[in-house]
């Protein structure tokens, strides 16, 4: 089973796959070893069960989350953007233009008054109007968008809840 096909059905994980996940995704660092301690199962089936996980895509990427400011990113703003032309083919133009942006953190295709939530970063108030510039007023099919600056980054991460309340 590819990882795309694992994300459109739901994948059967127990109670030990759900344990382990919940301590893996909070830090990848962490050896299998621990993990086998604090779940009660051996190093080797452990490591399995996350092969097995990466192998379905449940595990999607293991990565190092980056302090944006430290990088000189000290501006991070979220977008609501409307389209005038809401077509399969514009939104899907739409993104992959925004995909091939890295101040693009993260691009949702919306219900509501906008058709697109972004995050973005950028080094300064100067660098994000460049951005607004090339990526959103110089696209024909951007009807308008409404920028929010964020002036304190209170949570940010990717953990997803391992139980399904």
């Amino acid at each position: 089973m590819s990882p795309k096909q694992a994300r459109s059905t739901r994948p059967e994980l127990d109670t030990l796959d759900r344990k382990i996940l919940r301590r893996y995704q909070r830090d990848t660092r962490v050896a299998a070893q621990r993990i086998a301690a604090a779940v009660g199962l051996s190093t080797a089936a452990v490591q399995r069960r996350l092969r097995r996980m990466r192998d379905i895509g449940v595990i999607e990427a293991e990565t190092a989350r980056l302090d944006p400011l430290a990088l000189g990113f000290a501006v991070t703003c979220v977008v609501g953007v409307e389209l005038i032309r809401e077509t399969a083919s514009g939104i899907e133009r739409f993104k992959q233009r925004m995909a091939r942006y890295p101040q693009v953190q993260q691009c949702y295709y919306v219900t509501g008054s906008m058709d697109f939530m972004l995050v973005v970063l950028a080094a300064d108030m100067r660098a994000y109007e460049l951005f607004t510039h090339k990526a959103l007023l110089d696209d024909g099919n951007v009807r308008s968008f409404v920028t929010y600056v964020v002036l304190d980054r209170t949570k940010t991460g990717s953990e997803v809840p391992v139980e399904i309340e």
